[in-house]
């Protein structure tokens, strides 16, 4: 697989869930059919250990059998994708870049050190060992709002300029300011932004989606891009409803309930149905039990039909 360039990594993107048996250990079986599955699906990009990957909670010899198994199939394929290569150590991230640059992605995933706020001195030191590191495969910064330390426009600002060469962003987005401060960026450069807001983002600049929407049904949030990038008026239609179903039946779990983000992204895979993954987490985290799946999936059928046709 060539390693994409910023201005070639665009679209929605489908995060691969992580499938556990009861004892916790990995279903390999599963995460083949499910990588099957999306590439079959056609989505713009597949890319593994993000937060429902759970990269947070893996052994590096995990890690390495995952990685290895979605390159092999994506490059037979012909999928472009990307691997996390996240973790909250720095130095444990780094040796995580240095093995998934032989796999060939088209870019790599990476977090902020997480145990201690960085400077913005210390992320663009940072940023351009692991750059290097990568080179000559696209780093791509994951931002997410629970990050100790969120960035700005003005941050990314500052870190382009330093000479860090980020081909892109996943962060949470903004207002209309921030989307007009972003576009001020040196350019070529990437912006994700969350999947329920992909109509919106996109009218203000923004590039793709490392999906929420996906989780729910690949097939579904890939339709809706190719709306989107087609100019079809409904898409924003269908953002309204889309949006209405994550706040009438997804974020009560997580300022209700309190559950992590991880838990709603894979028990939204069970709503939608499209693959037998459970919505099991690793232990300490709690996963919403599978019982909620018939009420909620009513209440998408009613709110988006569009999910199951």
């Amino acid at each position: 697989m060539t390693p994409l360039k910023a201005t070639e990594i665009y679209g929605n993107w489908a995060t691969l869930l992580l499938p556990l048996n009861i004892d916790d250990s990995i279903n390999y079986s599963q995460l083949e059919e499910e990588i099957d599955t999306l590439i079959a699906f056609k989505v713009d990009g597949i890319y593994s250990n993000g937060t429902a990957g759970e990269f947070y909670n893996q052994t590096e010899e995990e890690f390495d059998l995952i990685n290895a198994l979605l390159a092999k199939k994506c490059n037979a394929a012909g999928m472009p994708f990307q691997i996390g290569a996240s973790h909250m150590s720095p130095e444990i991230s780094l040796q995580r870049v240095q093995r998934a640059r032989s796999l060939k992605p088209s870019a790599i995933q990476v977090i902020l050190p997480d145990w201690f706020v960085p400077t913005i001195e210390e992320i663009i030191v940072f940023l351009k060992v692991m750059a290097k590191a990568a080179d000559p495969i696209g780093l791509i910064l994951y931002n997410p709002p629970h990050a100790k330390k969120k960035l700005s426009p003005a941050d990314f600002l500052d870190i382009l300029q330093a000479g860090v060469p980020l081909a892109g962003c996943k962060v949470a987005g903004g207002d209309v300011q921030w989307y007009q401060d972003m576009q001020e960026l040196p350019v070529p450069f990437s912006v994700f932004i969350p999947g329920h807001h992909l109509a919106t983002g996109i009218s203000r600049g923004a590039h793709g989606a490392y999906s929420n929407v996906a989780c729910l049904n690949p097939a579904f949030a890939q339709k809706w891009y190719n709306d989107i990038h087609i100019g079809d008026k409904t898409a924003f239609e269908l953002e309204t409803r889309i949006q209405r179903f994550m706040n009438e039946c997804i974020v009560p779990y997580i300022t209700d309930q309190g559950y992590a983000n991880q838990a709603v992204d894979k028990f939204m895979a069970a709503v939608g149905g499209w693959t037998p993954i459970s919505p099991r987490l690793r232990w300490p985290y709690r996963w919403i039990p599978e019982e909620d799946v018939p009420a909620i999936r009513k209440k998408c059928k009613e709110i988006l039909p569009e999910v199951f046709n």
